[in-house]
């Protein structure tokens, strides 16, 4: 009800202007729809469709028709305007039809579209683990330039995404993406990524032991490394001792030798 008689003042500047376009012919009723699809940004209510032609007064029939379709085409001008923020609106206002308003915003914002589509596929192309950063990091990196790819229209299957990111994955994975690859089960995006977890988790508790035996190791050969010493001392002490004792024994033949007629 609120609305309806809001209304009411704007039917009747439509009837007077009607009536004054009638009387004053076609160019007079491009100006009347222009004053009555300008009056209210708020508040447009619909065109008042004209009665079906009898064969007869066709001139009569032909300005209310024209008048009729060049208000709705104001109103549906209104209703883009109306739709856009106050910045684009005083952009776009001086547009002269609803069609020109159209293709002017599809003109300007399809390209960008288009751009960001082009941007987003290479942003795709372009991806590639690597090897100092986690897989699981990297996976959901990956997720979400599948969901920028979806949301620009591009469809993209499960198969399709699983394959894909089973061939981003890190050098150091070469293995396990081959073992992957040949597997002849088909995989689900989900299962995958719970695969991927389970194995970066498995090298990372391998790696963490692998370290832990080395410090084992080194400190085995550190505990070690006294008694060698001691072992070579004492092997040395006794190849001294021998040959002193050969030096005595080569003494005493000399001797021997000298105190003989």
């Amino acid at each position: 009800m609120v609305v309806l008689k809001a209304c009411k003042p704007f039917q009747k500047q439509c009837q007077m202007d009607l009536r004054i376009a009638i009387d004053n012919g076609i160019s007079s009723l491009i100006v009347a729809a222009t004053t009555i699809a300008s009056l209210s940004r708020t508040v447009v209510p619909p065109a008042e469709k004209p009665e079906k032609f009898s064969g007869a007064n066709f001139k009569g029939w032909q300005q209310r028709v024209f008048f009729w379709l060049t208000t709705l085409d104001f109103l549906c001008k209104s209703y883009i305007l109306r739709a856009l923020e106050d910045d684009l609106y005083n952009v776009y206002s001086t547009v002269n039809t609803s069609k020109e308003l159209w293709d002017a915003l599809e003109k300007k914002y399809k390209i960008e579209d288009a751009c960001l589509k082009k941007f987003v596929v290479a942003k795709f192309l372009d991806y590639k683990m690597i090897d100092n950063k986690t897989v699981g990091t990297q996976v959901q990196e990956f997720q979400l330039i599948f969901h920028d790819l979806i949301a620009e229209g591009m469809v993209l299957n499960e198969a399709f995404q699983v394959a894909a990111m089973i061939e981003k994955l890190p050098p150091s994975w070469r293995d396990f993406k081959n073992y992957l690859k040949h597997t002849r089960k088909e995989m689900k995006l989900e299962d995958l990524v719970i695969c991927l977890k389970i194995e970066e988790d498995n090298k990372t508790a391998e790696k963490k032991s692998r370290g832990n035996s080395m410090i084992k190791g080194a400190n085995i050969i550190e505990g070690t490394a006294p008694k060698s010493n001691k072992r070579k001392r004492s092997s040395g002490q006794t190849n001294e001792q021998n040959k002193k004792k050969i030096q005595g024994q080569l003494l005493q033949l000399w001797k021997s030798w000298s105190q003989c007629p």
